[in-house]
């Protein structure tokens, strides 16, 4: 993010943010303000219990096509894991057009099809899982937008210049295969891993197993796109922030 802009003072919209993890985030950049949005009452109560110790910032129940929040009243709109959820990728970027000011930026972060569809190593586990039952990878490859898609989306609701990037996210470093094994057996939060049944998970495991034998290392990547943009009106120039390159 501190590649893109100085988040510095700017009122940022976490939407789907989720257990606030990067609510929080955001402020230790700096923001002025974060407001989280959820559709799930659950995960706001979450956030709020985990960021009580965040004065400038809140949480409320709302609808990524339907936040609630005021017309042009944040900096940033900030969606990271939420696109993929989502049926209507105009509806999302319409509201996040709305509720920007001039100048704004929408910051678009999730995996595309050729994100996901990434050869496993010890570094990239999620890909053995592919390779070993590719019913997976075809269930993950289906609730993926393109590039061209979001930047599709953004451009029908008045976003013009759209910058893309891509990076790799450290998710979890292991310290031996049994504590890999012990963390996929839990299959926590919305793991692609529910798909299978234990006997299919064991066997997963094992071929995992199989293929990072002899490496002291394993650390858990994931490679995600990022789509970023300034909201801005015709025949106007954005000023103060920095432009997509």
């Amino acid at each position: 993010m501190r590649s893109l802009l100085d988040a510095r003072g700017l009122r940022v919209a976490d939407i789907g943010c989720g257990g606030g993890i990067y609510s929080r985030a955001w402020i230790e950049l700096g923001a002025r303000s974060v407001i989280g949005v959820d559709s799930s009452s659950v995960m706001v109560e979450a956030a709020r219990e985990h960021s009580s110790d965040y004065p400038a910032l809140s949480f409320i129940i709302g609808d990524a096509a339907a936040t609630g929040l005021t017309q042009g009243s944040v900096d940033v709109v900030f969606a990271r894991a939420l696109i993929h959820h989502l049926k209507d990728l105009d509806a999302f970027t319409s509201e996040a057009r709305r509720i920007l000011t001039h100048g704004g930026w929408l910051i678009i972060q999730d995996r595309t099809p050729e994100d996901v569809n990434l050869p496993g190593s010890p570094q990239h586990v999620r890909g053995y899982f592919f390779e070993r039952f590719p019913r997976l990878l075809d269930a993950e490859r289906s609730r993926r937008w393109t590039t061209e898609d979001v930047a599709s989306a953004m451009r029908r609701v008045g976003f013009t210049t759209i910058g893309t990037v891509t990076f790799w996210e450290t998710r979890r470093r292991y310290g031996s295969f049994n504590e890999l094994a012990e963390d996929l057996r839990a299959r926590t939060g919305r793991s692609i891993l529910h798909d299978l049944n234990e006997e299919e998970l064991r066997d997963s495991i094992s071929f995992i197993e199989q293929k990072v034998a002899g490496n002291e290392r394993i650390i858990e990547t994931d490679r995600w796109t990022v789509w970023h943009s300034i909201a801005v009106r015709r025949s106007s120039m954005t000023r103060h922030l920095r432009p997509p390159e």
